[in-house]
């Protein structure tokens, strides 16, 4: 009988404790992640924070520590200056698409458009994307492919997919 109310017990905190991370926002997870601390430093020089903690829901495509080292010598330090806050924002939110697009769906409609699907960013640019050896990629205005390494981190108001390369718009 302990046995089995211990293990109820285990089944009820495991549920709690799945609500409870179903309610991190986007936000939550890139800054969990060891791996998005220069996405995060500059999703808050941005001013960002407050917005992506909203109830959206956003398509986050979240770029590595290794994509924002791909770029040019001094690029994330520029961005990073307070004078630089609009060309830093619209560089992030190329990177988010309204709506809740898991992998499932961006597949989906990977397929129903024949190969390929564009995509309207809150930068109101557009991102094409297709898949190639079975991955998910992301090609930016510029011609530059950012390849979707990790999928489907789900948070409550929304879904973080995690990509290799900066996309960067025109």
């Amino acid at each position: 009988m302990k046995m089995r109310i211990l293990t109820l017990t285990m089944v009820a905190v495991m549920g709690l404790l799945g609500t409870v991370s179903a309610q991190k926002t986007v936000v939550d997870i890139a800054v969990g992640s060891k791996d998005h601390s220069t996405l995060v430093a500059a999703v808050k020089a941005a001013d960002l924070v407050a917005t992506l903690q909203s109830a959206g829901p956003f398509t986050v495509f979240a770029p590595v520590n290794a994509a924002f080292d791909k770029l040019p010598a001094g690029t994330v330090a520029n961005l990073l200056k307070p004078e630089n806050k609009a060309t830093l924002t619209k560089v992030l939110t190329y990177h988010v698409v309204a709506g809740n697009l898991d992998a499932a769906a961006v597949v989906k409609a990977i397929k129903d458009g024949k190969g390929k699907v564009v995509v309207k960013t809150v930068a109101g640019n557009s991102l094409t994307v297709t898949l190639k050896d079975g991955k998910v990629t992301l090609t930016d205005e510029n011609g530059g492919v950012a390849t979707v390494v990790a999928a489907d981190l789900k948070a409550g108001n929304g879904v973080v997919h995690v990509i290799d390369t900066v996309v960067l718009p025109k």
